[in-house]
């Protein structure tokens, strides 16, 4: 099951990263692969969004519930789609003037076909999409 983690100290607030990864609707913006995502259910401690990701040949929707705990966290949880797997979480801690971002994603596709197209440009492509929410970050906060 492809797995990554990443630690990255940016100089933003807690509140400004969380802010900017709860932010599902701006994901289409500047989130690699992402065409589009629908906010179905939105409160203080819940999201419930459909995503729909596109990568060459491939387009799939899935469905997250995302647990929200302004503004240290949020755990992303898979519910519907194209994975037999899929769990995410941010975590947000201060680090003075700064923000010690720890991010993660563990998934599993249900089709031997994308697993096997995915998981060859796994690592870059979590890399690409860890550095497009930095990005995201100093073009909104920078």
């Amino acid at each position: 099951m492809p797995s990554h983690a990443e630690k990255k100290v940016l100089p933003y607030t807690p509140e400004q990263m969380f802010d900017m990864v709860v932010d599902v609707a701006a994901y289409p913006e500047f989130l690699p692969w992402c065409i589009a995502t629908r906010v179905r259910q939105s409160s203080d401690t819940e999201l419930v969004a459909d995503m729909i990701i596109g990568f060459k040949m491939f387009r799939e929707q899935f469905t997250t519930r995302d647990t929200l705990v302004r503004p240290n966290a949020i755990h992303v949880e898979y519910e519907d789609g194209p994975f037999k797997y899929l769990k995410n979480h941010w975590l947000f801690q201060s680090e003075g003037e700064h923000c010690l971002v720890d991010f993660s994603v563990e998934f599993e596709f249900r089709s031997h076909l994308l697993e096997m197209a995915i998981g060859k440009v796994f690592t870059e492509a979590v890399h690409r999409m860890v550095g497009a929410f930095e990005k995201r970050a100093d073009a909104l906060y920078g």
